[in-house]
């Protein structure tokens, strides 16, 4: 599993811009998402505030905060309405009172600038980390195998190199 911090320390210089940014996308969260995509909007916020430079620093924030929102949409399948919580991607750009290609145009920024893809390991929600094939293989021995069907001692193995979120059920 490849490491992203969960860190919302960022650079004095950003702290005004993140805390701007965040305040937008925790009202978006808390109206129509949940407590999990808070927490990852301000993660993917001091993620981006600590890039050298920084991306935050120019740009309007309402445009931001809907880049954000639909680029962890696009990794949790926010857009199925299969899965829960989801939403229609227009009420995100409705919302934020921009147009649906400026908020793709920030999202697939964001995703190309941090290598984020649907079902990222690094960017999945908590709750959808059981759904989520990619983060339970792993390469042994030159073959890709699911850790959760290997022997115990692999398991604790992946889990104490920080290779699973955590050591699955027997």
């Amino acid at each position: 599993m490849a490491k992203r911090s969960t860190s919302q320390q960022v650079p004095k210089e950003m702290q005004k811009r993140f805390e701007e940014i965040t305040l937008l996308t925790d009202t978006f969260s808390q109206t129509y998402l949940n407590d999990e995509y808070l927490q990852l909007c301000r993660e993917l916020a001091a993620t981006l505030c600590r890039k050298r430079p920084s991306p935050l620093a120019r740009g309007k924030a309402p445009t931001w905060a809907c880049g954000m929102i639909h680029a962890l949409g696009m990794v949790n399948f926010l857009f199925d309405s299969s899965q829960t919580p989801h939403i229609a991607a227009s009420q995100i750009w409705e919302y934020f009172d921009l147009s649906s290609s400026t908020m793709q145009a920030k999202s697939k920024q964001i995703r190309d600038l941090l290598g984020m893809y649907p079902m990222d390991p690094d960017w999945s929600i908590p709750s959808m980390v059981d759904k989520n094939p990619l983060i339970w293989m792993l390469e042994v021995n030159g073959l890709i195998i699911d850790v959760r069907q290997a022997p115990r001692e692999i398991q604790e193995a992946a889990f104490h190199k920080g290779l699973i979120p955590s050591i699955p059920d027997a």
